[in-house]
């Protein structure tokens, strides 16, 4: 095995960056806050588990490198002088916090606990030892892993992400285990007085892995087995796949207890967030950073047409289930209202239009001149909850039916709409707005009905949200709103249905699942952002068109960039175009 040494110097500086990325977490207090949770009692925590991450990942963007597949031997030696490099980061900050007591007073987080946590709680010699130990060893880890069968590698993964987050997890899971007496043998099995208990972890372990491997292995022959039934029997199975998934859907309320259905309602509203912003971004592909505003006009619509208030000068009293399609309306209205001034604006001046916009609408419900309408700053109150005849929808348990029937409405419309020939065309002008004029496409009224059908969606979100708070405040419609629905989507993949929902169950399920860290949550979001641009571009769950797509522009991208050849004494550059 050659191992040139642009090679080498390549994983060093990959393994210098993850080094300072690691530092970095480290004084930032991440490693700390995170070690109060255990994933595994007594024997890792969540805090170690982060250092540990970041020695897998520089070992991962180390085997990357390059346009060339290493041989087996070359990428886990790549991947393990990467990891090796970054953990000597962390010998050096650990050194530093052993001999300067004084570096506390610029670095808060420079405590002793942090000392003990990056030296796994041995003495400097040997906690040295483990950590460089430890860094190389995790580091070649992707080495290793990118050499294994495709099924067998994604079932290791599978399995290991799944430890780490029933672990995580392991105090809301045991509070709703309670809930039923038929599990605590169950409970007392897998769970440890924090975190999962070593024979939970091993079993949870090789049961996902079990699961995974089977269907990475017999998921292709099954569904030909499945594609060579008949028709009928088809249809069958699928709507009882179907009826299986709304009946499980219906009953989660009842299973997880309130506070999961808590964070269900906030998931909920984001998924309604995203299925319409999903419709402007990801269909059409005009990128709207005031998406907020259409979510606050859906509130404040329901919120003056049915609060009680006797301070604002339309008290109207309405039930929530008329105020509902008034507020969608007003919605869709708002959003054409958006797109008839920019029409003619396109890519980045787009997004600080509608930025513009969204912050327009945050002050005018902010504005005195408007108190007598939105009660300004001290926020409109006295929303009642909605109700269908004596039953009132009053708490999370029984917001959640709405919210889910109002997320299965619009996935419905959406995924129509998406298959039908305005679909097609919000698709085009999405590649090219210039192809899709010349091919007959009327962009004025595309680009209209995109706005409005995306705002009132937010319009639906937001009068739930009115009604679930009964109180609402123009600082609850910042730009962050609109930056937290944007990220989801591409987390969870432009102009994917299926898409929106996982990036909304990652980006504000597990936040309210985690509260404790919440101090974290925005530098999470960019870690997230960041590495999903150079793993997964096209998302968790994306359209197979866009995959497709970015798939072949990586091809392409590989073929046009320069390669490297070592020659003794001398390194050449050769420049690779398409077609050599």
């Amino acid at each position: 095995m050659n191992i040139s040494r642009a090679t080498i110097a390549a994983a060093v500086k990959i393994g210098v960056l993850g080094g300072i990325v690691a530092i970095f977490i480290a004084l930032v207090g991440m490693i700390e806050a995170f070690a109060t949770r255990d994933i595994i009692g007594d024997i890792i925590d969540m805090g170690r588990t982060l250092v540990l991450v970041s020695f897998f990942l520089t070992g991962y963007f180390a085997t990357t490198q390059g346009h060339a597949r290493p041989s087996r031997g070359e990428a886990i030696l790549r991947a393990g002088i990467a990891g090796l490099t970054s953990a000597l980061f962390l010998v050096f900050l650990a050194l530093v916090l052993n001999s300067f007591s004084a570096l506390r007073g610029m670095f808060v987080n420079a405590t002793p606990a942090l000392l003990n946590l990056l030296l796994f709680e041995q003495d400097m010699a040997t906690g040295i030892v483990v950590l460089l130990v430890l860094g190389t060893v995790v580091g070649a880890l992707p080495g290793l892993l990118g050499f294994l069968r495709p099924s067998l590698r994604q079932a290791l993964i599978s399995a290991m992400t799944w430890v780490i987050s029933i672990g995580l997890l392991q105090e809301l899971l045991v509070v709703t285990f309670r809930n039923f007496e038929a599990l605590n043998p169950l409970t007392t099995f897998l769970f440890a007085s924090s975190g999962l208990s070593s024979s939970g972890a091993i079993a949870i372990f090789v049961l996902i892995f079990a699961i995974e491997f089977g269907r990475a292995e017999r998921g292709r022959q099954i569904r030909a087995g499945f594609q060579r039934l008949p028709a009928t029997q088809r249809r069958a199975i699928t709507w009882s796949g179907y009826l299986a998934a709304l009946a499980i859907l219906l009953l989660l309320p009842q299973l997880l207890g309130l506070f999961f259905s808590e964070v269900l309602v906030n998931v909920g509203l984001f998924v309604l967030l995203g299925l319409g912003l999903n419709i402007v971004v990801g269909f059409a592909g005009l990128l709207d950073l005031g998406y907020v505003a259409f979510y606050a006009v859906g509130a404040y619509t329901v919120g003056i047409l049915t609060s009680t208030s006797t301070e604002i000068a339309f008290a109207g009293g309405f039930p929530f289930w008329i105020g509902l399609p008034i507020a969608i309306v007003m919605a869709l209205f708002a959003g054409v209202a958006l797109g008839i001034p920019v029409l003619k604006v396109r890519g980045d001046y787009l997004a600080i239009v509608t930025l513009g916009f969204g912050e327009i609408i945050r002050l005018l419900a902010l504005s005195d001149f408007l108190k007598p309408w939105f009660a300004g700053s001290r926020g409109l109150e006295l929303i009642p909850k909605p109700f269908i005849g004596s039953f009132e929808f009053a708490g999370p348990q029984e917001l959640y039916y709405i919210i889910l029937a109002g997320c299965i409405v619009v996935a419905f419309v959406s995924l129509r709409v998406k298959n039908s020939r305005l679909g097609r065309a919000w698709m085009a002008m999405r590649e090219d707005e210039d192809v899709a004029q010349a091919m007959g496409i009327q962009l004025v009224a595309t680009k209209l009905l995109a706005f409005g059908m995306g705002a009132s969606f937010a319009g639906i979100g937001g009068a739930i949200f009115a009604s679930k708070l009964a109180i609402i405040y123009p600082h609850s419609f910042n730009v962050l709103y609109s930056i937290n629905v944007l990220a989801l989507i591409i987390i969870g993949g432009m102009g994917s249905i299926p898409g929106v929902i996982v990036g909304a169950l990652a980006l504000a399920g597990l936040p309210e699942l985690l509260r404790e860290f919440a101090d974290f949550r925005l530098m999470i979001y960019g870690a997230v952002l960041v590495l999903m641009m150079l793993v997964r571009p096209e998302g968790l769950l994306p359209e197979k068109r866009r995959a497709l797509e970015l798939e072949e522009f990586k091809e392409e991208e590989k073929e046009a960039q320069p390669e490297l050849i070592s020659e003794p004494g001398k390194v050449q550059t050769v420049l690779k175009t398409p077609g050599q």
